[in-house]
């Protein structure tokens, strides 16, 4: 196995919710049936329910299962929106750099269902400045929506999701926070933190892929994007995944170390080992498990390429665009300009990283940084003749 630098697009099954699954297969009942097996599949998934409900600090009648945390941002997003449109507000207030579940949501929703997404500014480390979003919110009076990342899944900054949400609150806007990111690497508590609701995912913390959670105020008012049974308070209809909860629960009971002195290790190594390396994102408010740099005169891609070919396997940032190179939306958004913004690297730890693949990744840094300075060099000594 490669050492391993991309945990924030997806980190190791863990073993206790691998065997979680793998016994939760054996249930054969579906849970919306009345029958003895229905009702020892329903026991299963409402337990699992509750185990997610408690380490989030929400009731368990707020946690709606998804299949991932793209379903839970769309969820969210459309649902809330189109509620909320039955009463004349239709504007939704977001800031630049969030993931493109988001963006692509509040992009669907303009172009097809008269949404008006206004959009915030960020900082040179991407931050959302909460006086701006209290004069943004002052200006209109029909919104429907305040949606923002709670972690930038690129670059790791943390946003101050209890002060944003305060400052909406005050305009009675209901908020969303995308916490795919952020859940298990920070403490959340949902009922005290003022958002109306929360997108998480399994695959992120060491459950399965194709596994979310949406958790929703049981005040708040969506509409389905999918309709059938009335499944999960009838927001998302479907034969719910049991196995897919079991494992999911199992993985939020796992204790996640602390990797702030792995990060920090790592961070300093790097700069150490390639001085002309900068790192990007808030130096101190920033995920434990993230680090992000910009390598001058380098293409991200050709970074990884050769980290690749010496069995280390990193990122340029979010693995949610289809494989598509394109440079960063998030570096862009903190004012980058794209020459700079191209020769990002997102190295993010979990918890299978060591000390040991730290120290493997520096070791090969400078010369894999030599060998793309010089590869970005030719490409563009040869654009310039061409």
């Amino acid at each position: 196995m490669s050492v391993y630098f991309d945990h924030a697009a997806t980190t190791p099954l863990l073993e206790v919710s691998r065997n979680a699954m793998l016994g939760a297969l054996e249930v054969v009942g579906n849970p919306s049936s009345i029958h003895s097996d229905g009702r020892r599949a329903r026991q299963l998934l409402e337990e699992s329910r509750e185990q997610l409900a408690a380490s989030i600090g929400c009731d368990p009648i707020e946690v709606i299962f998804t299949g991932g945390g793209t379903e839970s941002v769309n969820l969210a997003i459309k649902g809330i929106f189109l509620a909320a449109r039955e009463a004349g507000r239709k504007r939704i207030l977001a800031p630049l750099g969030e993931h493109h579940a988001t963006i692509d949501s509040l992009n669907w929703l303009e172009q097809n269902e008269g949404a008006i997404v206004e959009w915030l500014p960020l900082d040179e480390f991407g931050r959302v400045v909460p006086s701006v979003v209290e004069e943004k919110l002052a200006e209109f009076d029909d919104w429907a929506l305040f949606t923002v990342i709670w972690a930038n899944n690129e670059v790791g900054t943390i946003q101050p999701i209890a002060e944003l949400a305060a400052i909406a609150n005050r305009f009675s806007v209901p908020v969303h926070a995308d916490a795919v990111s952020a859940f298990k690497h920070l403490s959340i508590d949902f009922d005290s933190s003022g958002l109306a609701a929360l997108s998480i995912s399994a695959h992120k913390i060491g459950g399965p892929q194709g596994m979310g959670a949406l958790i929703l105020d049981r005040k708040a008012v969506a509409r389905p994007l999918i309709h059938g049974g009335g499944q999960e308070r009838d927001l998302r209809s479907g034969t719910q995944n049991v196995a897919g909860a079991a494992a999911f629960a199992a993985a939020v009971a796992s204790d996640i170390p602390d990797l702030r002195p792995l990060r920090d290790r790592l961070i300093a190594g790097v700069l150490e080992a390639v001085p002309e390396a900068v790192l990007t994102g808030d130096p101190v408010e920033r995920l434990d498990s993230n680090a992000h740099f910009l390598f001058p005169g380098c293409q991200g891609d050709s970074l990884v390429y050769l980290l690749d070919e010496r069995g280390i396997s990193a990122s340029t940032g979010s693995a949610c665009q289809a494989g598509v190179p394109e440079v960063s939306h998030v570096l862009l958004g903190m004012g980058l300009d794209e020459e700079s913004a191209s020769g990002a690297l997102r190295l993010t730890l979990g918890h299978s990283s060591t000390a040991q693949d730290v120290d493997s990744l520096i070791r090969v840094i400078p010369e894999v940084f030599e060998k793309a300075r010089k590869a970005g060099l030719s490409n563009r000594d040869v654009g310039l003749n061409s």
